[in-house]
């Protein structure tokens, strides 16, 4: 074992751990990491140890073990520390291994989406045209470039907020001057607008980004549309054709976890929905912008760009968006551990919910309804209750009405809810409901490609290892096994 004085570094490459001191020949195979409180949470998680069984095992206060969990990347481990967590490293048994270093590889991944990012030149200064072009472009004919760009990060902080908020309070926009050739008529554009309306039903039943380079290459027709010279009226559709595509591109970007890609095609979309002049959609993208960050854990910029989105939109969202926009407010907050503020914008979204059969709603943000609320709610107090038990049979209250009142068309988001419910259930100790769910959870996960359900697939799995002595929890990971590895 290194020294104390050394500094112990461990070492993820081909799916295999490596532990190593500085200088050490593992550190030339793949990316150092420095052992920080989310890697000393992974390894617990990955043995399958509660915080007071690992406390004891590794003869550290149990308000340590608390407090990595709670700070995650933004404490460091002592050398003292270091040693204990190799030594325990050390005496794993290779499955516990091998999902170490699975959630040591995703903290590394996105540690990668959030530092030396920047936007794609023009972004903010550049016509719409022009960012569509290029990102297009960049998409659709450089496949290396975009796999190797993927893991480059997005953009987060000053960097992200301040050329947003300055571009939003600007009173004109730059537009492209436009060729001087025939332009689409009004069936066009409505085919335009429908073929939208389904590449998002698409995603929304489906995720995982499966139909995500025909979005792309719906995009450039219209922008090749938009460069021509056109009414006002058609140009405005037109370019609320691209705001769709745009947001809908991010969403399959960000579920196949290219979270640059993602990034960039939001961007976009909040250019096209100001050009088209549909400040409650602008709002709406802003507010997938957000989630996107929250996943991230960048609660703190995301509740910037809700706030953002709220301001931006305010006089021209219905109710229906207003509820979205404060479930995302919830959200960060939760993230934040605030959850008197949680509670309390919670009430707000269900408020407004309450008010939204009082005016009809556009087509994009009908999803929004009592299940996905509750959906949200209940997400978010698992959180909570990953870190204080005690909001577990909340959380489970919640999410099983949105399972009851859920579409099951919606594939994701139904699985999402089951491994949830599946999740809070072990938590609260209800071990033989919790396997119950978590078959029916999947048997809808085997109907998804996404990204997000596989991450959540591969939580639920190490959750289960606490419990793998009882017979019906051993059933469900043996079903569960051959998915994980999948997806891994």
């Amino acid at each position: 074992m290194p020294s104390r004085s050394t500094l112990v570094e461990f070492v993820v490459y081909s799916g295999l751990l490596l532990v190593c001191g500085c200088g050490g020949r593992g550190q030339e195979l793949g990316m150092r990491v420095t052992w920080t409180g989310a890697h000393a949470t992974a390894l617990r998680e990955a043995l399958g140890l509660t915080r007071a069984r690992f406390s004891e095992k590794a003869g550290i206060a149990l308000s340590t073990v608390r407090k990595w969990r709670a700070l995650g990347d933004d404490i460091t481990l002592s050398d003292k520390c270091v040693e204990i967590m190799v030594t325990m490293l050390d005496r794993a048994t290779p499955e516990q291994r091998t999902r170490f270093a699975e959630a040591t590889n995703a903290l590394s991944h996105a540690h990668a989406d959030t530092v030396e990012a920047q936007w794609l030149p023009g972004v903010w200064t550049t016509t719409t045209c022009g960012v569509a072009a290029s990102l297009t472009r960049e998409d659709l004919m450089f496949d290396r470039r975009r796999l190797n760009r993927a893991l480059l990060g997005v953009v987060v902080g000053v960097q992200l907020l301040e050329p947003l908020e300055r571009w939003l309070a600007e009173t004109s926009m730059s537009t492209a001057p436009g060729r001087s050739r025939l332009g689409v008529g009004t069936p066009e554009i409505t085919a335009l607008e429908n073929a939208a309306r389904i590449f998002r039903a698409w995603d929304d039943q489906y995720g995982g980004g499966l139909r995500r380079k025909a979005v792309i290459g719906q995009i450039a027709e219209v922008n090749d549309l938009l460069g021509v010279q056109h009414p006002a009226e058609v140009r405005a559709r037109l370019a609320g054709v691209m705001a769709q595509l745009a947001e809908t591109a991010a969403m399959m970007s960000w579920d196949s976890g290219e979270q640059y890609r993602a990034q960039h095609y939001y961007a976009l979309a909040v250019r096209a929905a100001r050009e088209a002049e549909d400040r409650a959609f602008c709002a709406v993208v802003l507010a997938g912008m957000a989630r996107q960050l929250l996943s991230l854990h960048r609660a703190t910029d995301a509740l910037e760009i809700i706030r953002l989105a709220q301001d931006y939109g305010a006089g021209y969202l219905t109710p229906r968006c207003e509820a979205m926009l404060y479930s995302r407010e919830a959200w960060a907050y939760a993230k934040l551990d605030r959850t008197t503020a949680f509670r309390r914008t919670c009430d707000k979204a269900h408020s407004a919910l309450a008010e939204a059969d009082r005016m009809p709603d556009p087509h994009w943000i009908t999803y929004f309804d009592a299940s996905e609320l509750t959906g949200t709610i209940g997400g978010r107090l698992l959180e909570l209750a990953r870190r204080e038990p005690r909001f577990a049979g909340e959380a489970a209250e919640n999410i099983a009405q949105a399972v009851a009142l859920r579409d099951p068309a919606r594939r994701r988001s139904a699985a999402l809810d089951q491994l949830n419910m599946a999740e809070a259930r072990m938590i609260e100790g209800e071990v033989e409901e919790a396997c119950r769910v978590g078959h029916a959870a999947l048997a809808v996960v085997e109907q998804t490609a996404s990204d997000r359900v596989a991450k959540k697939l591969v939580r639920v799995y190490n959750r289960t290892e606490e419990f793998v002595k009882v017979r019906a929890v051993a059933d469900l990971r043996e079903r569960m096994r051959p998915l994980v590895a999948a997806r891994a």
